[in-house]
């Protein structure tokens, strides 16, 4: 009786972690973000998560967009008002894999995996005319021109 109650526990644990796991398309700015910040360190630098999180902070100051809205997330920007950046800098100190690294900040703050790229807009196929106002705004902040419209 005892063994059923013991393998009824394990394969609940292994149906919840099934649930846990990210699937593909599932925290994309997170993983791309943390894969591209990760490729950034030096040997040394993967080895300590004090200097991880002083260079993540870095690393930050250069974002635009949904980076920079996820390095909001994690507190790497001066203006973010909470800090989980020992979430990402423990677990990259251990050489973990970047969608492994979401999952856990997803169960800090789920906002983190809602983060979605937009779409880009081919400027070759399309007939700028039709476009509409908010994605003119989104080519020209993209281009780093998006001063102009103010």
């Amino acid at each position: 009786m005892y063994k059923v109650e013991v393998f009824h526990l394990l394969l609940l644990a292994a149906i919840v972690q099934l649930a846990i796991a990210l699937k593909d398309g599932d925290c994309e700015v997170c993983v791309k973000t943390v894969e591209k910040f990760a490729t950034t360190l030096s040997d040394d630098v993967k080895k300590d998560p004090k200097k991880i999180e002083a260079e993540f902070k870095k690393f930050c100051k250069g974002t635009k967009n949904k980076e920079n809205r996820f390095c909001y997330y994690l507190g790497g920007l001066e203006e973010s008002a909470t800090g989980i950046l020992g979430e990402l800098s423990k677990p990259l100190s251990w050489s973990m894999p970047a969608d492994k690294i979401c999952e856990k900040l997803r169960k800090k703050d789920a906002q983190i995996c809602d983060l979605r790229f937009d779409k880009q807009i081919d400027l070759n196929n399309v007939d700028l005319k039709k476009l509409k106002v908010r994605d003119l705004k989104k080519i020209l902040n993209d281009w780093d021109e998006y001063h102009l419209l103010r």
